[in-house]
């Protein structure tokens, strides 16, 4: 059998985002989050043919729309990616929403405004279309929070680390310059990789933070190393490791989230006050604090996380029973 997907591709500020038109599988009228853990144990070999090489790589991120089973949502959506299904993709948000709102997928209830029902929770989003494309997209995150500060942590090959433990809809290690990291300059990517792996794994054993709300969603997964910025219109510059071996080629819309959390938390941002945050390819991010918020018992922010997208093209993608490779591979 060969299955048919038709996806419309774009990048976020250089990160790619892959949304699936057509061929993604039908899943019960359920809350998105029950959907996604439908998904990951039945139908994850999709995520994995489109995601993995020879169809993506290893920087690869998509998504999937469904109908919202929130009332107060326009549509529902499963974030599919190298990682896993992880539960909010700010990247993918703005890739998705530029190239939906573009192609005619989704007509939202009011011009300009969208909501969308999350695994994480509603995130509300303001885009700008003055004309036949959409050059501006402004997602208003799921409630962010600093978990931990000051967290040591011996990591092999680089020595005693400070970081912190921030949630922007993805748990972080949020990294500063310090005695034992100087910074991102020097380093290349696959340093930066390496070293993310060691922290991480570090980390396990000393912090498995669980969000308060909900108990799925647990675990450091993604770092932040965190530097000066270079670009002239930035407040700081940031690596976002994920995966096995990913480095967001954009500033990272979960990244910023978390480095806002971060910032607020230690007080070193107010609630009116925005950070704009540059990739390692000079993209730029402007994040926001909106307003304070309760996260369980943690002080939190709700964070806005503006960017642009751009749609690449049209792809049909084959996935056939006879390919010895329809799933995917990586090489680790």
């Amino acid at each position: 059998m060969r299955r048919s997907f038709f996806c419309i591709d774009s990048h976020t500020c250089g990160n790619p985002v892959r949304l699936v038109a057509s061929g993604g599988p039908l899943l019960p009228h359920l809350p998105i989050a029950e959907r996604r853990e439908l998904f990951i144990r039945d139908h994850d070999w999709i995520r994995q043919s489109l995601m993995f090489e020879p169809r993506g790589h290893d920087i690869m991120s998509g998504a999937i729309i469904y109908p919202a089973y929130r009332p107060d949502c326009d549509f529902a959506v499963i974030f599919i990616e190298v990682s896993g299904c992880l539960p909010m993709c700010g990247a993918g948000t703005i890739g998705l929403v530029t190239a939906a709102i573009e192609e005619g997928l989704v007509t939202p209830r009011v011009p300009g405004r969208l909501s969308i029902e999350t695994p994480a929770g509603k995130v509300d989003i303001a885009y700008e279309k003055p004309g036949e494309f959409v050059e501006s997209v402004r997602m208003f995150n799921v409630a962010s929070y600093l978990h931990a500060a000051d967290i040591e942590v011996e990591v092999p090959g680089a020595g005693r680390l400070i970081v912190d433990i921030a949630y922007g809809g993805n748990y972080y290690a949020v990294v500063e310059p310090q005695e034992a990291w100087s910074g991102l300059d020097g380093m290349s990517g696959g340093d930066i990789i390496d070293l993310s792996r060691s922290l991480r794994d570090a980390l396990a054993s000393v912090c498995d933070p669980v969000h308060p709300e909900d108990e799925r969603i647990r675990g450091v997964h993604h770092a932040l190393w965190c530097d000066v910025p270079k670009n002239l219109h930035a407040d700081g510059r940031g690596a976002v490791f994920y995966g096995d071996k990913a480095i967001d080629r954009s500033p990272g819309g979960t990244g910023t989230s978390a480095r806002l959390a971060q910032l607020y938390g230690k007080g070193r941002l107010r609630v009116g006050e925005t950070f704009r945050q540059e990739s390692l390819i000079g993209t730029v991010f402007e994040g926001g604090v909106e307003s304070e918020t309760a996260v369980g018992p943690f002080k939190g922010i709700k964070p806005s996380v503006s960017g642009w997208a751009r749609i690449i093209g049209h792809n049909t993608i084959f996935v056939d029973d006879r390919d010895p490779l329809m799933h995917g591979f990586q090489i680790r």
